[in-house]
């Protein structure tokens, strides 16, 4: 269980930067989620000023966790690739900037593993035991991998070579509006997929997140698989959740 009831979720994206408190017993925003857009250049001062606002306006006591998702591969609080962001992003010590900055204790997580551990804990995998994989379709596939509850960071199975090709660039969301797919085709790439990934890591639960993932009865249905596959229950309010989850039991 979480170590405090309330701790502040802040969620990085590439259009907007969305933060809100909330409730660790319930799972669920304890306030109203704070937009802002993401500054046209994402650098890690620039993305800074912006948490910092956020922060700013929630009123925290002075311990309160923070947690922060970022569109990267983060190791030991180390921003190591840099999606929808700044190039000049990788090999950022984000931990220690935002502290500094913030003038308070944070924790660093990759968006796609927040949304897991959110989904694991609060959504469609709740008490799910065994191994959980959670992806998100949309620009490209994200991925968090749980065994038992406890995360797996930086799972990154949206870039496995699948027949000769970067798997997200076949199967992510953005392939099925690019090429101008109908949801049966989509669902033969996915099934495609899918299959590596299950032969891979011989899975108990698939939860299938992103924006496309409101539209799951168009094609979960059609894929053709043998682990259970669900839909994701907390949408865009996972990575905010997670995030407050992770730094709450850090």
């Amino acid at each position: 269980m979480a170590t405090t009831s309330t701790a502040l979720g802040i969620d990085v994206g590439g259009s907007g930067i969305k933060g809100a408190p909330v409730d660790l017993r319930k799972g669920a925003f304890a306030d109203d989620r704070l937009r802002i857009p993401t500054p046209d250049v994402a650098t890690p001062d620039a993305v800074c000023d912006v948490v910092a606002e956020i922060v700013s306006q929630f009123g925290l006591k002075k311990d309160a966790a923070v947690g922060i998702t970022l569109p990267a591969v983060v190791t030991h609080g180390v921003a190591r690739s840099a999606a929808n962001i700044d190039p000049s992003w990788v090999d950022v010590d984000a931990e220690a900037l935002f502290t500094k900055r913030l003038g308070r204790d944070v924790v660093i997580v990759n968006d796609a593993d927040a949304a897991g551990v959110a989904e694991r804990h609060f959504g469609a995998a709740r008490k799910h035991d065994g191994l959980v994989v959670l992806t998100t379709l949309g620009t490209g596939i994200g991925s968090a991998v749980l065994l038992d509850g406890q995360l797996m960071p930086n799972s990154e199975l949206g870039h496995l070579e699948i027949d000769g090709h970067d798997a997200e660039t076949r199967a992510a969301d953005s392939a099925r509006e690019r090429e101008d797919l109908d949801w049966e085709q989509w669902a033969q790439r996915l099934t495609r997929y899918y299959r590596v990934v299950e032969d891979l890591l011989w899975p108990d639960l698939f939860v299938v997140g992103g924006g496309v993932s409101k539209h799951a009865d168009h094609f979960l249905p059609l894929l053709d698989i043998r682990t259970e596959i669900v839909p994701a229950k907390l949408r865009n309010k996972a990575g905010i959740i997670g995030a407050a989850y992770l730094a709450a039991n850090a």
